[in-house]
């Protein structure tokens, strides 16, 4: 089995990154992997710590319909170019953790995707120095509001929810190009989702050589490289499984989020616009 690297929160509060052995065990780092961290003397036992996202982004940058039969579902064209946005680190919550439904939303969607985790400083690469800049692969859920996408025009409201970045459980180093992706919902056997990674129309060197034209990514940032078809609705009291072979599997329940009190505040500017 590949090495497994995590990130723990001790029960003590200390935040570690780690190796997580098959007895559940964590060999902790000195540092993050990815900054040359070594491996201590210290140990955690499962009963010693909680599982965190594996890696704590400054930014989440994510590709839409790169895979052309999600495209397709959609009724849009294949993009000439990666079509990008981002989600922010607020979005981020590890596996089990749970996907607040915003009260103000109608539908919300699943979408498990492939994530890689940058190790190191990336800034106008060709698509071979982006591969070496690739740590590692995990796997992301970049949930999303549909009716407030088309609504507004624009993704940022409907992409950055808190919690809408389930991300995990661990980080591998390799990954399978032809790895199968898989999105399961409840206790439902056969996949909502599935495809191969290869299906993807950018590759994930060229995804980031194409994002550090515009940004500089930074070690621990994670990059989302799209999701394929089969999209769907959840609904509170869900149960959403993302796998992909190679990696493991990200699950997360949905439940409801809170009421804004944004209500009457909104009114107001609304009626102070007139």
């Amino acid at each position: 089995m590949a090495n497994r690297y995590v990130r723990v929160q001790a029960t003590e509060g200390q935040v570690y990154y780690g190796l997580l052995q098959l007895s559940r065990e964590v060999q902790v780092l000195d540092a993050p992997p990815w900054l040359k961290g070594q491996l201590t003397e210290q140990s955690l036992t499962p009963d010693q710590y909680r599982l965190l996202a594996p890696c704590s982004p400054s930014k989440i940058v994510a590709v839409g319909k790169n895979y052309a039969s999600h495209a397709a579902e959609m009724g849009t064209p294949v993009p000439r170019e990666p079509l990008l946005f981002i989600k922010p680190p607020t979005t981020v919550i590890p596996a089990e953790g749970d996907i607040q439904y915003p009260a103000i939303a109608k539908q919300v969607d699943y979408e498990g995707e492939l994530a890689l985790v940058i190790g190191d400083r990336c800034s106008h690469c060709t698509p071979e120095q982006a591969q070496t800049k690739i740590w590692g692969y995990t796997i992301a859920n970049d949930i999303t509001a549909r009716d407030l996408q088309q609504q507004d025009g624009q993704w940022i409201r409907a992409k950055g929810f808190d919690t809408f970045c389930p991300l995990g459980p661990w980080i591998v180093r390799e990954i399978n190009p032809g790895a199968r992706i898989q999105t399961f919902l409840n206790d439902i056997a056969h996949p909502v989702q599935s495809a191969s990674i290869s299906d993807m129309v950018f590759s994930p060197e060229v995804i980031v050589a194409y994002i550090s034209q515009v940004m500089t990514l930074l070690p621990g940032d994670v990059v989302l490289t799209g999701t394929p078809e089969g999209v769907g609705a959840l609904h509170v009291g869900d149960r959403v499984r993302v796998e992909i072979e190679g990696i493991g599997s990200l699950t997360n329940m949905v439940v409801a989020g809170k009421q804004p009190p944004l209500k009457e505040a909104t009114q107001q500017v609304a009626s102070s616009d007139d």
